[in-house]
């Protein structure tokens, strides 16, 4: 999983280089001072993005790449929707694709140029034909049909198949056409509050910021919005730590400590503190979070861990 292949980055037996493209997990990652050292532990750290993130600033290269409106692709929606990108603006000098990144790379390596087109076009046909048959079959998707204005949702079979926009109306993806239940038990928080870290820390959003925050960070009017990460914490619990309204609080967890402003707000439960996780350097959120894993899906635990709040001068 996600956070497994960064702990396991620089050891002996774990990846020695990494290409990352449009990721930031320098302030993404759960554990973040520890992940950070785990990029710092490779012989090689590669990172193609759009701007020069927390990460890129680490990186031994970076590859500027186009962003949306500079390059022609598709890309797919959460409900399944093929929607076709046409190029706005022609991309500055020296700026290539993340297709030509991964072709330059894959020739460099010994591949044969053809097995790596960087037309988008013949890339969408390749997935036609690898996902044809399959639960997601794009084998009926074209750019000659998403140009005509065609609302394509996979899967889309075959030429003539106008797309499923949703799916599993009459059956379930089974051979019987019927669903699966599995019971699932509560297992609560992987760490517990206690004497020594007797609150509870969540994470979330900020109108103003988008994930990692490297590109809304750059942008005054939203900066101006929302300039400093902040900790949301009842009015009580500020007190009885010292803080005040406006103050600066470390919320520290057994990982690790970030710095931030403190805004006392009437409605919050007396045992939680809310921090955003938009922000970078000692502001970073993920500095304190948990990377204990779900049992399945091996997604970290990011919306809780036990903290405590101490005055930060």
């Amino acid at each position: 999983s996600a956070y497994e292949l960064l702990d396991a980055l620089g050891t002996p037996t774990g990846p020695k280089a990494l290409l990352v493209f449009g990721s930031n997990p320098v302030v993404s990652a759960p554990h973040a001072g520890h992940v950070t050292g785990r990029l710092a532990a490779l012989d090689l750290l590669v990172v193609a993005d759009v701007v020069l993130s927390e990460t890129a600033r680490r990186a031994d290269v970076v590859f500027p790449v186009t962003q949306w409106a500079e390059e022609d692709g598709t890309m797919t929606s959460l409900e399944g929707r093929i929607l076709l990108r046409q190029r706005a603006v022609d991309p500055p000098a020296g700026v290539r694709s993340d297709l030509d990144v991964l072709h330059g790379l894959a020739v460099r390596l010994g591949q044969p140029a053809d097995r790596f087109p960087t037309d988008p076009v013949a890339v969408l046909d390749e997935l036609g034909r690898a996902s044809a048959g399959g639960p997601a079959d794009y084998s009926g998707v074209t750019y000659e049909r998403l140009r005509n204005g065609e609302a394509l949702h996979w899967p889309v079979p075959g030429p003539d198949h106008p797309g499923t926009p949703r799916l599993f109306l009459d059956r379930f993806g089974h051979p019987d056409g019927r669903a699966r239940f599995a019971a699932v038990d509560f297992a609560g928080h992987a760490e517990p509050v206690d004497a020594d870290f007797p609150l509870h820390a969540t994470t979330g959003r900020v109108l103003a910021h988008y994930q990692s925050g490297a590109q809304t960070r750059r942008i005054p009017e939203l900066l101006a919005a929302e300039p400093d990460v902040f900790v949301e914490i009842n009015p009580d619990t500020a007190r009885r730590a010292g803080l005040a309204d406006g103050g600066f609080a470390w919320v520290v967890s057994r990982r690790g400590r970030m710095r931030a402003r403190v805004r006392c707000v009437p409605s919050m439960r007396w045992d939680v503190v809310f921090v955003p996780f938009h922000f970078a350097g000692d502001g970073r959120a993920n500095l304190v979070t948990n990377p204990a894993l779900d049992p399945t899906s091996r997604m970290p635990e990011f919306k809780t861990c036990a903290v405590r709040v101490e005055v930060a001068l």
